[in-house]
């Protein structure tokens, strides 16, 4: 079994904000492939389908991003999914808008929802990096990654929602290159 995890903060307020595009892209992969519906478990909703063959639990946590890491850990531990097999899609500020990058393991660069799953998990985990640009100062970043994506944000917000889910295929199958180039 594969963890998808969305990061991003519950409730309509901060649906449409910056730090939700993990929830986003969650999102979009589960209405696109036909996924079961959303239900509350493990403080957070939860869904599964299959991909390339794959079942595939996507977890949105709904502890505010701070505490992100009590529900991944509520999923990991029930589940038994090894590490290499969750893997966390979050926002990127050190990412231009629209890009992403593929990780396994290392730092939480500062990142209060994967800091928190550091502190239940450890490290090594894959990561999803969804770049949302700078502000251009760090006093800037908590007013900029809880508004919302604005207008002229949406062309290439659709696209990389687009990617993402026609990628995630390749993504369960363990093929990141052929999931990048989606």
């Amino acid at each position: 079994m594969k963890l998808f995890v969305g990061l991003g903060n519950p409730g309509a307020k901060y649906a449409h904000n910056r730090h939700n595009i993990g929830f986003m892209a969650l999102d979009r992969i589960a209405e696109d492939h036909q996924f079961t519906p959303w239900r509350s478990k493990f403080q957070g909703q939860i869904c599964d389908g299959t991909l390339a063959g794959h079942k595939v639990l996507l977890l949105k946590p709904t502890t505010f991003m701070n505490l992100s890491g009590q529900s991944v850990g509520e999923a990991v531990r029930f589940h038994k999914v090894p590490l290499d097999q969750v893997t966390v899609f979050h926002d990127e500020l050190d990412l231009a808008p629209g890009k992403l990058r593929l990780k396994q393991g290392g730092g939480h660069a500062g990142h209060n929802g994967l800091r928190s799953i550091h502190a239940h998990l450890g490290a090594d985990y894959g990561r999803v990096r969804l770049g949302i640009g700078h502000p251009g100062h760090k006093d800037a970043v908590a007013g900029f990654v809880l508004r919302d994506f604005a207008k002229a944000d949406q062309n290439w917000l659709a696209a990389l929602l687009t990617g993402l889910s026609n990628g995630a295929v390749h993504l369960a199958a363990g093929d990141g290159a052929k999931f990048m180039n989606a």
